[in-house]
């Protein structure tokens, strides 16, 4: 490892050529080259259509561009899997579902702000089974398969092995969130307030990037208080793979609950409790 280098870089092809969701990871991360592919091209083009979705959201071209060519791979690839997009319809799990934000972020997206990305997440059953986070414009990709870990990089040929912080007390935690305004309408933002106060640390990352910093070890807890389940189900197998844990914001484990906790697992009951 480069002194000049935080994480080490090495091959996992073998470690990981037994796992049961290495094929389904590799197609994962095919169908991540091809979103990079869309949205770089369309990132900052004085051409972008951006339109208001009916919850006030904004929607552009790259988005739908980008999950259309998503669903077109799987359409051959694994005809049979239903899809849950944002953007192009959802559907009901068949026992297999591809579960789909083709850019996350996508008010920085449309306003030149380069965190954004695009998430997919597979869920097997009851369980998100495989995770990849591909964030072109930072030139980080994360990715994570059940029972197999959680990394940072292109692909397992060559990838850096990511796990959370040990940090154990709130005082000494690194915090981050997205805007106030979702945890007033809530009716919790004066307990986020009091939590925050308390820590070491706050910032707002936003979106993906928070729970990636939190599987990497560099953030030690992130929350929302108004998600759906594409913002969600990819970043799920990549915190808990790193050693954390993932939530709802009364403590139920996966993406479920339209919210989300996510920290090293050290610190989420206290902040449970004070939330």
């Amino acid at each position: 490892m480069s002194a000049h280098t935080l994480y080490e870089t090495r091959s996992y092809t073998d470690e990981l050529a037994g796992n049961p969701h290495l094929d389904d990871l590799l197609l994962t991360l095919r169908l991540a080259d091809a979103a990079d592919e869309i949205t770089t091209a369309r990132f900052g083009a004085m051409d972008l259509h951006v339109e208001t979705k009916p919850d006030n959201t904004p929607v552009s071209d790259a988005d739908r561009a980008t999950e259309r060519a998503i669903r077109d791979i799987l359409a051959k690839e694994r005809p049979d899997d239903a899809i849950y997009g944002e953007e192009l319809g959802r559907s009901e799990s068949t026992g297999r579902r591809w579960i789909i934000d083709p850019i996350d972020g996508t008010k920085n997206y449309v306003r030149g702000v380069p965190v954004w990305a695009t998430l997919i997440g597979l869920q097997e059953g009851d369980d998100l089974v495989v995770g990849v986070v591909s964030a072109p414009w930072l030139h980080t990709r994360w990715f994570a398969l059940r029972d197999g870990g959680a990394y940072m990089g292109r692909g397992p040929e060559a990838a850096t092995r990511i796990h959370v912080s040990k940090v154990a007390k709130v005082e000494d935690a690194s915090m981050s969130m997205s805007s106030l305004t979702g945890w007033r309408d809530r009716g919790d933002r004066d307990k986020l307030i009091a939590l925050t106060d308390s820590m070491w640390r706050l910032r707002g990352f936003g979106d993906f990037w928070s729970y990636m910093l939190v599987a990497q070890g560099a953030v030690d807890a992130a929350a929302e208080p108004e998600l759906d389940l594409y913002d969600m189900a990819a970043l799920v197998p990549i915190v808990t793979e790193a050693g954390g844990r993932f939530t709802d914001l009364d403590g139920n484990p996966g993406p479920w609950g339209g919210c989300a906790l996510a920290s090293n697992g050290l610190l989420h009951e206290a902040i449970l409790k004070a939330l």
